[in-house]
């Protein structure tokens, strides 16, 4: 039994072509574009656009989200082919197991629950502190030690968990009618994205914004022992970008859901650009928007820059409005974060690495439900009991990957099955995947030591379990 034996194209196909008899196809292509929309636009607008601006980039912040948008663009585009070509759900693990492998796919299948449950678990713990915000303007608060975990003074974080279950209790009941709740989340926090920068347009102080690129700081440690970052120039831009990167991921989780969309090959790469697009040109706005509002320096350490930018247009019966976008676009983020995970562990379960109970279908709603459950349960835990801080740099680092694996995949695919039907066709091929792999380990590099270490902790743990179950029981090994 080989671990490296790939799954047909024909195979995959085939799969797609039985959906019918599991997954339901009733994803458009406007809905594809706005679950991508509904996945990127979240915590990352909302709170590191500040954040970069005042460690970083000054208010070359939005050149910031130009150079991050290309970086994900390499990838995007790649994910864009494999999708059109391989309508099956599944998203890179599936990629991988046509390219690279079963044991790769694996990898990667594994890889993905950092991106989506503990993506989901990270912006579920936002969710709650942004709660806490909306109820304190009308003079009410949950207790701190039943909104935090444990190691930030709290018992559990009760909101995470809730919003979480809510939303987990959604999937099961329907993919269309999660697709409708995540349409109408995206509506509203666009509305008060494209409120915050007409209006806030007017009140826009050109000084705020000169010298646009500020002078460059290198790396330094002050006498108070605080670690200080690349300020300023082209070196501050991108150590931005590699912050601000992280504003852009979830626009892959369009792709788990191939199996649902009602035609793949045209609906998936409109899915994905056109996701990507929307959010860049409304991130380098609102940016631009932001820096001109308040000088950047005063959001160092603002955890919600963007309400402290928007007090200063005076529209204060809006503020209320913005918190509700806020956790609208958190909200829709976790949605998405959640279904993607069920769909990569329901393909898994379906070539048999992983036990058939992920790959039960709901008789009356054509869901994964088991898997939504599990995954309820497996999200709640972190949610509920681990802070923020320790999950962030654990999802960037495994969504980075994930991009590298897909980029790596498209070069093997044009060498290997060069005459397979593809109704999108990555352009500039091979720079536009290579560029994609550099731009990707770039930004691995960049991250903290202690990510990559977790990182080697969690494939350590999953290479234990392929070969425990997921070779033993592997469809296509037997």
């Amino acid at each position: 039994m080989s671990i490296w034996k790939r799954k047909s194209l024909d195979v995959l196909l085939n799969e797609a072509e039985e959906s019918e008899k599991g997954l339901k196809r009733t994803l458009s292509s406007r809905a594809l574009v706005a679950l991508g929309i509904g996945a990127i636009i979240g915590a990352g607008l909302f709170s590191l656009t500040g954040i970069a601006a005042a460690d970083h980039a000054g208010p070359a912040v939005t050149l910031s989200f130009v150079l991050a948008a290309v970086g994900c663009a390499f990838a995007g585009l790649c994910y864009a082919e494999f999708a059109s070509m391989i309508p099956v759900a599944g998203s890179a693990y599936t990629y991988s197991y046509a390219t690279m492998g079963e044991f790769v796919a694996w990898i990667i299948g594994w890889d993905l629950v950092l991106e989506y449950a503990l993506g989901a678990a990270t912006v579920g713990v936002s969710w709650g502190s942004y709660l806490n915000k909306l109820l304190a303007q009308f003079g009410m608060s949950i207790p701190p030690e039943f909104s935090s975990a444990p190691a930030e003074g709290g018992i559990i974080n009760l909101p995470a968990i809730f919003i979480v279950c809510v939303l987990s209790m959604l999937l099961i009941r329907g993919t269309k009618e999660s697709a409708f709740v995540n349409n109408i989340l995206v509506v509203m926090k666009l509305i008060v994205v494209i409120i915050f920068i007409v209006l806030g347009w007017q009140y826009i102080n050109p000084d705020f914004h000169v010298p646009y690129i500020p002078e460059y700081v290198p790396a330094h440690v002050t006498e108070t022992g605080e670690k200080v970052g690349e300020f300023g120039g082209m070196s501050g831009i991108a150590a931005g970008a590699g912050l601000v990167f992280f504003a852009f991921i979830g626009f892959d989780a369009v792709s788990t859901a191939a199996q649902e969309a009602k035609n793949p090959q045209k609906g998936m790469p409109i899915g994905i650009l056109g996701s990507l697009a929307i959010c860049t040109i409304l991130y380098v706005l609102f940016s631009y928007v932001m820096t001109g509002l308040v000088p950047y320096a005063e959001f160092k350490g603002d955890a919600s820059p963007a309400a402290t930018a928007f007090a200063v247009t005076g529209y204060t019966f809006l503020q209320t409005g913005l918190i509700v976008a806020i956790l609208a676009g958190y909200t829709s983020v976790i949605l998405v974060m959640l279904m993607g995970q069920s769909r990569v562990f329901y393909s898994m379960s379906n070539d048999g690495l992983l036990p058939k109970f992920f790959g039960d279908i709901h008789k009356k709603f054509r869901t994964p439900w088991k898997t939504n459950i599990f995954f309820m349960v497996f999200v709640s835990i972190f949610a509920g009991f681990v802070p923020i801080k320790d999950l962030g740099h654990m999802v960037s680092i495994g969504t980075l990957f994930a991009f590298s694996l897909v980029c790596l995949g498209i070069l093997i695919m044009r060498k290997k099955m060069p005459d397979a039907p593809r109704s999108f066709k990555v352009p500039l091929v091979p720079f536009v995947p290579i560029a994609g792999i550099v731009v990707c380990f770039y930004l691995m590099y960049a991250l903290p030591g202690e990510s990559w270490l977790r990182l080697l902790i969690w494939m350590a743990l999953g290479v234990s379990l392929y070969f425990i179950y997921g070779k033993k029981n592997s469809k296509l090994n037997n």
